[in-house]
C-alpha cells in the first residue's frame, strides 16, 4: 500500500505532500494542474516491486537506473532528457519520495542537468513486491496486436503506462481456484451488461464473443474495451485484492457511457472493501457523485479526495479532505452548478418573454 509521496520542484509542483487512503483516492482539478503526472509519480515511485521480483539484492546505481528509465518512459520529456521535468525556474533539485504501508521508503532526486536520479534514501524498499497498475486514459484493445513488439522498437509516442497495461492484459488467466469471489463477481457483472466477453489468444490478439457470435475487439464500443481492460485485469490476477499494489486509473469516464457509471463504481467500491488500494484521476460529475452516493461506511467505505488548485502565481497545491461536500475548491461541482443556473436562467428568460 502507498501510504503518501512527496514532490519538490517536480514538473509543475513546487511543492506537493499527498497522504493516501488505503481504500479510495479521487484526484481532481482543472486541467493544467497536474493530474496526471501525479499518477505518474506514484507509479513510478511504486515500480520496485517488479525490480525486486526475481532479484532481492539491487545496489543504488541499479535501482537509480532503473526508476531513471521508468520516469523518461512515463513522462516522455523533451530530447528525452531528465532535467527537462526539473521545474522551471527552480534553482533547486528535485525531490520524489515515496512512504509505503510497512514503512518501506524511496527518495531520488534531480536537476535540471541530470542525466539519471540520485537515490537519497531507500528503507527497506526491496520489500515492496506487490505490482501497481495503471490504467491509461485510452484503452488499448483496439490495438493490442503487435503494440509491445513496435514500443520495444521504436519511440512510439505512447507512454509506458500503455505498454505496461497491454503486457498485463497479455497474461495467462489465472486459476480459478485462486480468482478472488469479488474478481468472479466483478468480471461477470462486466459480461452482462457489455452482452459477452473479450477473449485474449495471447500475442495481443483480443476479441468479443457472445453467446452466438465471435467479433473483432475493434466492432465493440470504447466504454466497453474500457470495462474489458478491467475484466482482464482481474482475470490475469494483475488487480487482486490484498495482493496486488496499488490500482492507478487515469480517467476510467473517458468515452464510457454514463449509464456503465454507477456498475464501475460498485465494483471500484467491492474492491476497495477486499483490500484493493485505488487511486484515480477524474473530471466527470457523475462518477464522483455516484461515489459520493454508493460509499457506505457501515462497509468500512473510506474516500479521500484530493482537489489540485493554483494559487495566485501559478504555483499548483493540493487540498485532501475525506468529505466531498468540503472539497474545495471543486472544479467539477463548480462547473456542474453553473451549468445548472445557466439553465434555470434560461428557463426563466423563456417564461418572462
Amino acid at each position: 500500500m502507498l501510504e503518501k509521496i512527496e514532490l519538490r520542484n517536480f514538473t509543475r509542483f513546487e511543492k506537493l505532500d499527498v497522504a493516501f487512503s488505503p481504500k479510495i483516492n479521487i484526484i481532481i482539478g482543472e486541467n493544467g494542474t497536474g493530474k496526471t503526472h501525479l499518477l505518474k509519480a506514484a507509479y513510478a515511485l511504486c515500480a520496485g516491486a517488479p525490480l525486486f521480483k526475481n532479484k532481492t539484492v539491487i545496489d543504488d546505481e541499479e535501482l537509480a537506473n532503473a526508476l531513471t528509465t521508468k520516469v523518461l518512459r512515463l513522462f516522455m520529456p523533451l530530447e528525452d532528457r531528465l532535467g527537462k521535468i526539473h521545474r522551471q525556474g527552480a534553482t533547486e533539485q528535485a525531490y520524489l519520495s515515496a512512504q509505503f504501508g510497512q514503512g518501506q521508503k524511496i527518495a531520488a532526486t534531480l536537476f535540471y542537468n541530470s542525466k539519471a536520479l540520485a537515490i537519497q534514501r531507500r528503507t527497506n524498499y526491496e520489500q515492496v513486491r506487490a505490482e501497481a497498475v495503471f490504467i491509461p486514459t485510452k484503452e488499448v484493445l483496439s490495438f493490442m496486436k503487435g503494440f509491445n513488439s513496435l514500443y520495444d522498437k521504436y519511440g512510439l509516442s505512447f507512454d509506458q503506462t500503455y505498454q505496461d497495461v497491454c503486457l498485463s492484459l497479455d497474461l495467462p488467466e489465472i486459476r480459478p481456484e485462486n480468482l478472488h469471489e469479488k474478481s468472479k463477481w466483478a468480471m461477470a457483472e462486466i459480461e452482462k451488461i457489455c452482452g459477452g466477453r473479450f477473449v485474449f489468444y495471447g500475442g495481443g490478439k483480443v476479441t468479443f464473443k457472445t453467446e452466438n457470435a465471435e467479433y473483432s475487439a475493434n466492432a465493440m464500443a470504447e466504454g466497453f474495451r474500457k470495462a474489458g481492460m478491467l475484466a482482464r485485469l482481474l482475470e490475469t490476477g494483475a488487480i487482486r485484492p490484498g495482493v496486488s499494489g496499488p490500482l492507478f486509473w487515469d480517467e476510467p469516464e473517458t468515452n464510457m457511457n454514463p449509464k456503465l457509471m454507477k456498475l464501475l463504481v460498485e465494483i471500484l467500491l467491492e474492491l476497495s472493501r477486499n483490500g484493493q488500494q485505488i487511486i484515480l484521476a477524474t473530471h466527470d460529475y457523475v462518477l464522483l457523485k455516484w461515489f459520493d452516493l454508493l460509499m457506505d461506511e457501515g462497509k468500512g467505505d473510506h474516500l479521500r479526495f484530493h482537489a489540485l488548485f493554483r494559487d495566485g502565481s501559478g504555483g499548483v497545491h493540493v487540498d485532501s479532505v475525506d468529505d466531498y461536500r468540503t472539497i474545495k475548491p471543486n472544479a467539477i461541482a463548480e462547473t456542474f452548478n453553473d451549468l445548472t443556473k445557466e439553465q434555470v436562467n434560461k428557463k426563466m428568460g423563456r417564461l418572462g418573454k
